[in-house]
């Protein structure tokens, strides 16, 4: 099916997930979610060539991709640390200390939006609503994990908590 795509960033095992994922959908633009989750699962970011490679596989401009990643916060265009903390300022949260929470963190890790430390450990960004406003405010670690009431004073504890859980995972997903 993919036979004429060039620069193969997907093995025969993952273009046969995006050949199910294609199944699903009435147009194949309307994968293009569930594959550049694939792909950032692979690799940690959606470089530009592979924003290419993924218009080509779904027979959609390059643009049309771009969009997506731009505008969707779950794409990291860049790699991120192996812990990537988003911060919600949003209404609910910037009213209960989002900013505080955000200013904080940045300048203990001597770090600013999306950018990671020198270790590769950590990454910030700040984020619009991650949509937890009666529990803001709140966090949100590699795409997955939430953390909700938080404060400034719990920093220093949760800082602690991420790097013994994540600490020693190889660096390959994120």
């Amino acid at each position: 099916m993919f036979e004429n795509i060039k620069n193969h960033l997907f093995d025969d095992k993952e273009l046969k997930v995006v050949e199910n994922h294609l199944k699903k959908f009435p147009s194949k633009k309307s994968a293009t979610l569930p594959v550049l989750w694939m792909m950032q699962e692979k690799y940690g970011y959606i470089s530009e060539e592979a924003m290419e490679y993924i218009g080509q596989l779904l027979e959609v401009p390059s643009d049309h991709v771009l969009g997506v990643v731009t505008f969707y916060t779950m794409y990291f265009r860049k790699p991120t640390g192996k812990i990537h903390m988003q911060v919600c300022t949003n209404v609910s949260c910037m009213l209960r200390g989002g900013y505080d929470i955000y200013h904080y963190l940045s300048d203990k890790l001597k770090i600013k939006n999306k950018e990671k430390t020198s270790d590769g450990m950590f990454s910030i960004e700040e984020v619009e609503c991650l949509g937890s406003c009666g529990t803001a405010p709140m966090l949100q670690v590699n795409n997955q994990e939430f953390y909700e009431n938080l404060s400034v004073e719990k920093m220093d504890g949760l800082l602690e908590e991420l790097k013994n859980k994540y600490g020693n995972l190889e660096y390959a997903k994120y």
